[in-house]
């Protein structure tokens, strides 16, 4: 991966979402929140990796994190 990704996690949900078809407010009743909740957790940023692995189950997807040095060395 080369670059560096400036988008926030919440960024990456709300794009995941309308690729998707979804709204934020459905994918928030999916992993078991109250859409009013989860929003003030896309707004503050503060999602945690349970709701990421949720989210990443339901839609049988992938979510990956990780640095990368200039030197293309990856710790994950």
């Amino acid at each position: 991966m080369k670059g560096s990704c400036s988008m926030t996690t919440s960024e990456q949900i709300k794009v995941l979402c309308l690729r998707l078809g979804i709204s934020v407010s459905e994918l928030a009743r999916q992993i078991g929140q109250t859409p009013q909740n989860f929003n003030t957790k896309l707004k503050r940023n503060t999602i945690s990796q349970k709701e990421i692995d949720s989210i990443c189950k339901i839609f049988n997807i992938t979510h990956r994190q990780f640095f990368q040095l200039s030197t293309g060395e990856i710790i994950e």
